[in-house]
């Protein structure tokens, strides 16, 4: 399988080199940043041992369509996508805080409900709410951003008092994520599909916030099929949904949470190609667009070959 598990690239004017859970990031000049979306995928925190072919071509794709979409809400990093894994980007200082907004009760904020917490990141729920019920309102539910290990919940009330943000681009972050959050939703609704929760990395250059990182990708996000919503929670079933929730079900049902102790259950050449086909079936909602796999040569010779043309171009 030609995925991109590593990349080892030297450009002209690298001044650093970051390996992320699932993105290689290089510095020039200590202006731009080249992510590199590779096909690493991880859950619970841990990268598992098999890449999944095209994920990062994937989130790449619809991250850069969905940051488009937005610049008119808030300017993004983006200044050029040379190649479907690759995005190049003016440097910012990122906030510490993500911010995570849900519109549905799922995943993590289903997990603290059922165990009985009523309030989240400081935001109150009320009682008589069942897995992937809509919230009365959307509401934001920030972690902070770990540079090693789990990002932890956190209410902006706590945010404000430790200095993590001031509070003047506090509240500013918090009206981007909704206008993000209500500008997503309506393009998934078009598609037949409905945005659950998702979360959004923030950044300063120049005194100025931007938009950084991905957005609305399915290893941010969180989609439910529009059709047979309402019919599946009147009869308590689980919603099809569209997101990484499926990979981390797999791994809850082999014993695997990410904790001290746990063994990653072995992924076979069947579950890869099930990954990749998830992967490439939420591109095809979302988007409305057929996916187009790159053909012919070495995935690597390539992307390293479509950076080194838009480097020089900048």
């Amino acid at each position: 399988m030609n995925a991109i598990k590593e990349t080892h690239f030297n450009f002209t004017g690298q001044t650093n080199f970051y390996k992320g859970k699932v993105r290689d990031v290089y510095t020039i000049g200590n202006k731009y940043l080249v992510m590199v979306v590779s096909d690493r995928i991880s859950a619970f925190d841990v990268v598992l041992p098999e890449p999944i072919p095209f994920k990062g071509q994937v989130l790449n794709q619809i991250a850069a369509k969905f940051l488009k979409a937005t610049a008119d809400i808030v300017p993004n990093w983006v200044v050029s996508v040379p190649d479907p894994s690759v995005t190049i980007g003016r440097i910012c200082e990122p906030f510490k805080v993500e911010m995570v907004i849900r519109g549905y009760l799922a995943g993590h904020a289903a997990r603290e409900y059922s165990a009985g917490k009523r309030e989240i990141c400081g935001v109150s729920l009320p009682d008589g709410l069942k897995e992937n019920d809509k919230l009365p309102e959307p509401i934001i539910t920030p972690t902070t951003k770990a540079a090693v290990g789990h990002d932890e919940d956190i209410s902006k009330e706590n945010i404000l008092k430790q200095g993590i943000v001031s509070v003047e681009d506090y509240e500013q972050l918090e009206k981007f994520t909704k206008a993000l959050f209500a500008r997503g939703t309506e393009i998934a609704a078009k598609q037949g599909l409905i945005l659950v929760d998702t979360k959004y990395e923030f950044g300063k250059a120049g005194g100025k916030i931007y938009l950084i990182d991905e957005i609305h990708t399915p290893d941010s996000s969180r989609y439910f099929y529009s059709e047979g919503y309402v019919e599946r929670q009147a009869k308590d079933e689980p919603q099809k949904q569209l997101s990484k929730e499926f990979v981390r079900r797999w791994l809850i049902e082999n014993n695997f949470q990410g904790k001290d102790g746990q063994v990653i259950p072995v992924m076979t050449p069947e579950i890869v190609q099930s990954i990749s086909e998830r992967y490439i079936e939420l591109y095809e909602q979302i988007t409305g667009e057929s996916f187009i796999k790159p053909e012919g040569e070495n995935v690597l010779n390539r992307v390293e070959s479509a950076i080194k043309k838009a480097l020089a171009a900048l």
